[in-house]
């Protein structure tokens, strides 16, 4: 059992329904930190339950079926997302708890609501947490929870369930590093296993072979529903028309010693807010803005890379042709975006997985695009100089006038505030990203 979240089980009867369900009905709770996600207040009994009665199997096929997805895939705009992600959705005439539940890569996201309060409804959920666990622990648990069930099935003498014939087949995935890596690539495009384009997944595969799976993986992230992802040739091809030269040996470098964390240590935030401040420390840049020449000199390219007003692709990538040669491509037509877009660049550059020749900043929430938004922010708007400017009025015209002097957007002072601890997020997935994931 993880320290840190558990799925707790007591069997209980049931004396009616399919053999599976009243083999595993059960008081089930979801604990995350030594706080039950599945609190609430039972009306029949009239008292605060933390583990209302559900079908463990249920839960279970569910959990085995969206293995793939939620253990890899990020929040998404996809249509179906929630029915991978959100207990909700499970149905079979249960009372299930508003939990939804996404993955960065690196970290897992357990965000419980409150249900509504309705006239006849038994059980109603009251827990409103926002709990992050490592993904090796979110592995773990599942794992232990799934077994649990087939083994109180065995015990029931029940078998050839659903259950048992879908886990046989993550497990055998999971075992082989190629259909392990076609599933997540699937995750990580909004897929069910086997529903996306096979000629999508053998591209995918292809072009990781040239560019790096780490930086493929964060291009299937982006995907849009309904769109196509682009190949490493088209990407080449965006580069040499709209990307602007840079020398990936010109780039800005930390020392060795400088002691910041290993991805997947602590939370994106925070890993991109401590490299921020070593190379600023590195630097010597006090707290002072960041002129467009000295950001573009640091990041190994031109200043006219900044200075540019035209759009370029959909995402903001650097592609290298060699150690000497690369090409720089920026999505914003503004220019506190294209500062905020080539700081990010350079952050994945010194924070992001070494190896390979490209370096994506999309607008997808793994742990590597959430790490370069936050190095981008405290990089060019240090988060004590921007503090010392407010004096603590964090009105929105206070905001603009620092936003103004660092030369960033609104939203990058904003996430800022809420980092650390300056404003109150919003209860939404947007605000939690930003502060905790």
């Amino acid at each position: 059992m993880s320290a840190n979240w558990s799925i707790n089980v007591d069997w209980e009867t049931l004396d009616k329904g399919p053999p599976e369900e009243r083999a595993c009905f059960a008081a089930l709770g979801i604990q995350a930190h030594g706080v039950w996600l599945t609190e609430g207040r039972d009306a029949l009994a009239n008292r605060l339950r933390n583990a209302p009665l559900l079908s463990a199997y249920s839960l279970a096929e569910w959990m085995a079926w969206n293995w793939w997805r939620l253990r890899w895939e990020p929040r998404s705009s996809a249509r179906d997302w929630v029915y991978a992600h959100r207990l909700t959705t499970i149905g079979g005439g249960y009372i299930w708890p508003n939990i939804t539940v996404f993955s960065d890569g690196e970290r897992i996201a357990l965000i419980a609501k409150p249900t509504s309060e309705r006239p006849q409804t038994p059980f109603r959920y009251i827990a409103n947490v926002a709990a992050v666990i490592q993904a090796s622990e979110f592995e773990v648990e599942v794992d232990n929870f799934i077994d649990q069930t087939l083994q109180r099935l065995d015990g029931e003498r029940i078998g050839d369930t659903n259950l048992a014939a879908i886990w046989k087949g993550v497990l055998e995935e999971r075992r082989t590093p190629e259909l392990t890596y076609a599933r997540k690539l699937e995750a990580l495009l909004s897929q069910e296993p086997d529903e996306a384009d096979p000629r999508t997944i053998a591209q995918l595969i292809k072009d990781a072979a040239a560019l790096s799976m780490a930086a493929i993986e964060e291009i299937a992230a982006d995907r849009s529903p309904g769109q196509s992802v682009p190949t490493a040739d088209e990407l080449k091809e965006i580069a040499d028309k709209k990307g602007f030269d840079a020398s990936p040996r010109d780039r800005a470098r930390l020392a060795p010693g400088h002691g910041t964390p290993k991805i997947g240590q602590v939370p994106a935030w925070r890993m991109g807010t401590d490299v921020a401040r070593a190379l600023r420390d590195q630097e010597r840049l006090d707290g002072k803005p960041i002129s467009n020449a000295l950001l573009a000199k640091l990041a190994g390219t031109h200043v006219v890379a900044l200075n540019e007003r035209s759009s370029g692709a959909s995402i903001s990538f650097a592609l290298d042709s060699d150690v000497q040669h690369s090409r720089v491509v920026l999505r914003s037509k503004w220019e506190s975006g294209r500062r905020f877009e080539l700081a990010r660049l350079l952050g994945d550059r010194l924070a992001g997985p070494k190896g390979g020749r490209l370096f994506p900043a999309t607008r997808a929430y793994t742990y590597r695009q959430k790490m370069q938004r936050s190095f981008a922010a405290e990089f060019l708007a240090p988060f004590d100089a921007v503090d010392e400017m407010l004096s603590g009025d964090y009105s929105m015209e206070n905001q603009l006038e620092v936003a103004s002097h660092f030369n960033v957007s609104e939203l990058t002072v904003r996430t800022l505030l809420l980092n650390h601890g300056r404003l109150d997020r919003e209860e939404s997935f947007d605000e939690f990203e930003a502060v905790n994931a």
